[in-house]
């Protein structure tokens, strides 16, 4: 397990009977960039049972965090919803991904488009400062089935907005937009649905989408992935990658 660290979780917080994160503690040789991935998981019969997951910390921040769904019969979920404080944990050595700044052309609005559990490493870079140096705002957007479900709420709402360092920030560029699909709520609907009706727009009074201003990053399920990315190459946005930078890129490491 030499490409593992061992860590001891510190928190654990069940938001519903689905839904959980935990906290735990961070090698200090561990380095990430905001919005990347790395391997988390548990010893299963002497062997790591591993999966990929977001960092939902930003990368200056002292512990990890991460956001996760509770599958009954997953092999690793099913286990992993049981951590208690004090358990060990193990952390993949080397985080990857897409969701970078540098793999986006410049731009005046970053979206940050998520449905479930891929709102974790948005977390991460709406607690990024370079991230609101590079943009004039920067559009979240969540969608779950619930109410229940809109993760971090509170937080981004009302804590993230009084941060020592970042508060100012915040409340001047971040623009915080959930969707609930399946309970009344102010605000309904497939990010999909409303990206394409236009409805989005007209909600947070900014223009359609563009070549020249705005920048996406998508991270969800299988179907709003697809089906988003559709939506913006029919505008002529194009995926970017570590090798160029484009309009809008997509986590793919949860697919499939």
């Amino acid at each position: 397990m030499s490409n593992l660290n061992t860590e001891k979780v510190l928190s654990v917080h069940h938001w519903t009977d689905t839904l959980f994160s935990f906290t735990c503690t961070r090698d200090a040789s561990f380095r990430f960039l905001n919005g990347q991935f790395t391997m988390v998981g548990l010893p299963v019969n002497g062997k790591p049972l591993l999966r990929a997951y977001s960092l939902a910390s930003a990368n200056y921040e002292e512990n990890l965090e991460f956001l996760s769904i509770k599958v009954q019969d997953g092999p690793l979920t099913s286990r992993l919803q049981h951590l208690k404080v004090g358990d060990d944990v193990l952390i993949g050595r080397k985080p990857t991904g897409t969701l970078i700044v540098d793999n986006l052309l410049p731009g005046k609005t970053l979206w940050l488009l998520s449905t479930g559990t891929g709102l974790a490493p948005f977390m991460s870079l709406i607690k990024d400062p370079e991230v609101y140096e590079r943009y004039e705002r920067v559009v979240l957007t969540h969608t779950c089935r619930f109410q229940s479900e809109l993760a971090y709420q509170q937080y981004i709402t009302e804590h993230l907005p009084k941060d020592e360092h970042l508060g100012e920030l915040v409340a001047e560029k971040l623009i915080y937009h959930p969707t609930v699909t399946r309970e009344p709520y102010r605000n309904t609907g497939r990010i999909t649905d409303l990206i394409s009706s236009g409805k989005l727009f007209d909600d947070l009074d900014l223009p359609p989408l563009s070549l020249e201003n705005d920048r996406l990053m998508l991270c969800g399920s299988p179907h709003m992935l697809k089906d988003t990315r559709v939506l913006l190459e029919q505008v002529g946005l194009t995926e970017g990658n570590h090798s160029e930078p484009g309009h809008f890129v997509i986590e793919r490491a949860f697919v499939g």
